[in-house]
């Protein structure tokens, strides 16, 4: 097991996770989102990681981890891709995917609309679990820095989305 915190282009803090595997463009790692918590996957655009930090922080919540006996597998299915391929296996696995771009502060929930001339439009998954079609905002495909699936968060506007889908019918 190995922990290490990443420095992300354009954001104030740094992230940490448990290190699951990586290839020369993205890293997958179990998030850790504060002390000794893990809480679902990131994968991060390598592109995007001005900085990778291993000192004596993150060999103490390597430790506590490796006495928690936590494991740090990949999830069933998972393989690397391109970016368009990652929000698609994450919308097909889960029913929707989460990312960032370059605001850290913000999460987008959501289902590929349309893909064309590098801008992804999506149809987005708000907070209650209803989905807005055709949200009115194209993002960059090239400021997407990460994709995160898994998360206590995740799990919770994924089911109100279902629920919401459900009673629609």
């Amino acid at each position: 097991m190995k922990v290490e915190s990443y420095k992300i282009k354009g954001w104030e803090d740094k992230v940490t996770g448990v290190l699951i595997s990586e290839n020369e463009n993205w890293i997958l790692v179990k998030h850790i989102p504060i002390d000794y918590e893990i809480n679902g996957y990131k994968i991060y655009a390598k592109k995007h990681i001005k900085k990778r930090i291993r000192n004596e922080r993150e060999k103490q919540i390597e430790r506590v981890l490796t006495l928690k006996k936590e494991n740090s597998i990949e999830p069933t299915g998972f393989k690397f891709g391109t970016l368009i391929e990652l929000l698609k296996w994450t919308e097909e696995k889960f029913g929707l995917f989460e990312f960032q771009d370059k605001s850290e502060n913000e999460l987008f929930y959501g289902k590929i609309n349309t893909i064309q001339n590098g801008y992804l439009e999506i149809d987005m998954i708000k907070s209650n679990g209803k989905i807005e079609m055709k949200y009115d905002y194209k993002f960059k495909l090239s400021k997407i820095r990460s994709i995160t699936f898994m998360t206590d968060y995740f799990e919770s506007i994924r089911l109100l989305m279902k629920d919401e889908l459900k009673n629609k019918m």
